[in-house]
């Protein structure tokens, strides 16, 4: 028995990983070997890696509403569930042939995921990962097939998200999940690329590629219909060629105000989100693709598309002033704040590793060994609308 406390000690390691919370974890994609890391935040330490996952090369995640899962979203169309816990596959399905991302509803028991091929929605159990609806996004007199982009989450366990063929924007309400209903806004504009929901789940804006603007919809009112805001920015000015498309789920908002990644452009936009006019604009080094703000909304963070994107900028929301400009390495992918933004963590996609800033200094706090990283995402945006 004198022995006992000694074998416990080796056997409590075994234990306490199972056992820990999950406040505190997250993954980032690596998206060449088909694979994620486990991350945490207190320390910023990788924890494992869980493989078999297909074709990330556009992959996303969305977490459990006990943040134990995460589920992974496929450009080749699987949707695998993740045991951040146990740093395990639990399950993979093939339930399409080109996916773009996904989303999970307000009450944590749906996981849909848009689909390029075939066009439309599939939407399935999170406990199971069984199929429980099927929305085909078929449009015009032919009943054509959509891709479908913009997919988010939106309360009262609704799902929305834009259809870049037919120009449209659907909402599916899954409260009864056997039959949800649809409702279907045409003639937005053309070629909705990426949309959003605001952080209160009461605006879903689609960006436009065929034309300047946006296209708005209140989901406090979605009798109203769509309306376009910003319909002429950069109307006059020499368009650039367009390298990356920009991410809109990465919209900074802070106070009133929003800013936003101008297509084409080397410039953010500042909205006024009271009125939905452009402000002002923020010159940048490049064509940004995330535009991000620190969770207390002082700072925004951009990086950008080829050939600048070795780079990130950080500017003031007060002033619109730069700050720092900073340089991590090539091919920066992604950035993802940790929940009360004194650090973010930076995916340098050629460089081969993950690193992490303090926000405050701007001083790299740690550096990760990666496979081609590209998304991160911590757990804590299981509680985040749109997210």
């Amino acid at each position: 028995m004198k022995f006992y406390p000694f074998l416990l000690s080796l056997l409590l390691p075994l234990q306490s990983f199972a056992e820990r919370g999950t406040g505190d974890l997250g993954l980032f994609i690596e998206r060449a070997s088909g694979s994620v890391q486990l991350i945490e935040t207190s320390g910023n330490t990788a924890l494992g890696r869980i493989e078999g996952l297909g074709d990330l090369s556009h992959a996303s995640v969305v977490f459990s509403r006990d943040e134990r899962y995460a589920f992974v979203f496929g450009r080749d169309g699987g949707l695998s569930k993740v045991d951040l816990l146990e740093k395990r596959l639990v399950k993979r399905i093939q339930q399409g042939g080109n996916s773009i991302g996904g989303a999970i509803s307000q009450d944590g028991r749906l996981v849909a995921v848009s689909n390029y091929a075939p066009g439309g929605v599939r939407i399935f159990d999170t406990e199971t990962l069984d199929l429980v609806a099927d929305i085909p996004a078929t449009y015009g007199e032919r009943g054509e097939r959509s891709k479908v982009v913009g997919l988010v989450d939106a309360p009262g366990n609704r799902f929305v998200f834009s259809l870049w063929d037919a120009g449209e924007i659907w909402i599916a309400d899954l409260k009864d999940p056997q039959h949800p209903k649809v409702q279907r806004f045409a003639q937005i504009g053309k070629n909705p690329y990426d949309a959003l929901i605001t952080p209160d789940g009461r605006y879903y804006i689609a960006g436009l590629f065929g034309e300047d603007g946006f296209a708005l919809l209140d989901l406090w009112h979605p009798e109203a219909g769509v309306r376009r805001i910003l319909p002429h920015y950069g109307k006059g000015d020499q368009r650039l060629p367009v390298y990356k498309m920009p991410h809109l789920e990465g919209w900074a908002v802070a106070g009133r105000r929003a800013f936003v990644p101008a297509m084409g452009h080397h410039a953010v936009l500042v909205i006024d989100m009271e009125t939905w006019q452009e402000i002002g604009q923020i010159p940048v080094k490049g064509q940004p693709v995330f535009v991000m703000a620190r969770p207390d909304g002082r700072q925004i963070w951009v990086n950008f598309a080829f050939p600048d994107n070795g780079y990130i900028q950080v500017f003031d929301t007060e002033t619109l002033a730069l700050v720092k400009e900073l340089h991590p390495g090539p091919a920066v992918l992604h950035m993802e704040f940790e929940p009360k933004g004194e650090e973010v963590w930076v995916s340098v996609r050629d460089g081969n590793e993950v690193q992490v800033y303090d926000t405050a200094s701007f001083t790299r706090r740690a550096t990760l060994p990666a496979k081609k990283p590209s998304g991160i995402f911590l757990t804590a945006r299981a509680h985040k609308i749109g997210l």
